[in-house]
């Protein structure tokens, strides 16, 4: 028999292996015009889904503190399905390094 977690230990768990994913909101028809929004709960926290004049889907944690402003959460449409990812760490793309060109002076064999 296992000792059940504590609360401290599943809220780690729930922080490391769960939230560091995309998940699953609902599929992009059910906020068809702008200015329609989406209330849900994922892992316990409100978010928002929203979308705004530009036609664009975007997601907001809804904090609970006293005049908190909406935190903007990672948001993609994929295959007509919403997703969010409510890791706050900055997984932005590392965009190679694209190497100088080289030039190489050459002299003609007939020189």
């Amino acid at each position: 028999m296992t000792i059940p977690p504590d609360d401290r230990s599943f809220r780690r768990e729930m922080a490391t292996a769960y939230r560091s994913g995309w998940h699953f909101i609902d599929l992009a028809t059910a906020i068809p015009h702008s200015g329609d929004s989406l209330m849900v709960t994922v892992f316990g926290e409100p978010v928002v889904v929203t979308r705004d004049d530009d036609d664009d889907v975007r997601a907001y944690r809804c904090l609970r503190r006293p005049r908190g402003a909406p935190q903007p959460v990672r948001c993609a449409i994929r295959y007509g399905m919403i997703f969010v990812n409510l890791d706050q760490r900055d997984h932005r793309l590392a965009q190679p390094e694209e190497p100088e060109p080289r030039t190489i002076s050459a002299t003609p064999r007939s020189a």
